[in-house]
């Protein structure tokens, strides 16, 4: 489990509140775990337990996910 220290931060890191930086960090987001997946090439059990705590954080409420913002947040903007 030693591969999860360089994951966890990456579930820590907040999302923008300005609705123009959040593209930004979602290449970031991307990018930095598509390089660390190459490099790295973390075990098997590490990449399911990280994978599984992105699906329950976006999965639990409106506006967590690290990678989209959702539809609610969108029509808020909107007025």
């Amino acid at each position: 489990m030693y591969c999860l220290q360089w994951l966890i931060p990456v579930l820590l890191i907040p999302k923008p509140v300005n609705p123009a930086l959040v593209n930004t960090h979602v290449m970031f987001m991307v990018l930095y775990l598509i390089g660390f997946f190459l490099e790295r090439k973390p075990c098997t059990v590490c990449s399911f337990v990280f994978l599984a705590a992105v699906i329950l954080i976006c999965y639990s409420g409106i506006g967590n996910c690290l990678f989209w913002a959702s539809q609610c947040e969108g029509e808020k903007y909107d007025t």
